[in-house]
């Protein structure tokens, strides 16, 4: 593509985010970069002070939102890539969770990319033209102990993006589900949650710490060369796992719920519906 495009990042500042706000840069586009916390972005913004416009942003706060989305959009007269990517992570087992956090997980990482999503639609719409990138995750086809808010807000997201390309591609706007690994952002440690811990679920977090390790995944760096070849292409996928070892993994995941699936057909059948 010649011509440089006009990106809107949420969570712009940090991660994936930060990874994804640089490589448009480098590559000659333009950026409206939201995030709550703007200072990490002050080397940016000296490098490219012409190319790159920064705006406070709480996701979770609707009319925030839809303010921040108009005055991205008239910063360089259009969007052409949205990037829902702002997320936090609520970690501790169903049980121990209570309702702030439940709901506090949902606000960021299902409701707010909802409001982003419907206040960047009539822009959109009205250039008829854009590509919606909905960061979700490699987990979203089942919950893991521990994360199972995270999935199921990032699953909610998933779900809903598959029923907003089927409504936005009338107007010449595509969406595309991302789901990365485990990248090295600090969604682990400043954008961590935790619950107050049980003595019952202390046998299951032991296996967990070890079936996990200590490795923080590779730098989000990695996966920006990823999107940027997303952005370019014509027809792109409505899902995209990014992520060598996490593509092997969510295969390996499908496979074991066909089996499942395939083991107890028999079962299944024996209802009409």
């Amino acid at each position: 593509m010649t011509t440089a495009r006009v990106w809107f990042i949420t969570g712009a500042s940090r991660g994936l985010g930060r990874a994804f706000t640089e490589a448009a840069l480098t590559a000659g586009d333009r950026v409206v970069a939201a995030a709550r916390d703007l200072g990490p972005l002050d080397d940016l913004t000296a490098a490219h002070p012409d190319r790159l416009v920064r705006l406070t942003l709480d996701v979770s706060d609707r009319a925030a939102v839809r303010t921040v989305v108009d005055r991205a959009a008239a910063a360089f007269g259009r969007l052409d890539v949205v990037v829902n990517n702002a997320g936090t992570m609520l970690l501790g087992m169903v049980e121990e969770a209570t309702e702030e956090q439940i709901r506090a997980q949902f606000d960021v990482n299902f409701f707010g990319a909802v409001w982003v999503t419907q206040a960047v639609l009539p822009h959109l719409r009205a250039q008829g033209s854009g590509h919606i990138l909905q960061v979700t995750s490699m987990g979203t086809g089942g919950g893991v102990a521990s994360a199972g808010f995270y999935a199921a807000s990032k699953n909610a997201l998933d779900s809903l993006s598959q029923a907003l390309a089927m409504e936005a591609a009338p107007f010449g706007i595509k969406v595309t589900i991302v789901q990365p690994g485990g990248y090295g952002t600090d969604l682990f440690t400043r954008g961590t949650t935790t619950t107050r811990p049980r003595p019952e679920y202390e046998p299951l977090r032991a296996r967990l710490a070890e079936m996990w390790g200590e490795d923080a995944g590779p730098d989000p760096s990695t996966a920006a060369p990823v999107v940027m070849e997303l952005v370019d292409l014509a027809e792109p996928p409505l899902r995209l796992i990014v992520g060598a070892a996490s593509y092997d993994m969510v295969q390996q995941m499908d496979r074991a719920r066909t089996e499942e699936y395939r083991a107890w057909e028999h079962l299944s059948r024996k209802a009409p519906g």
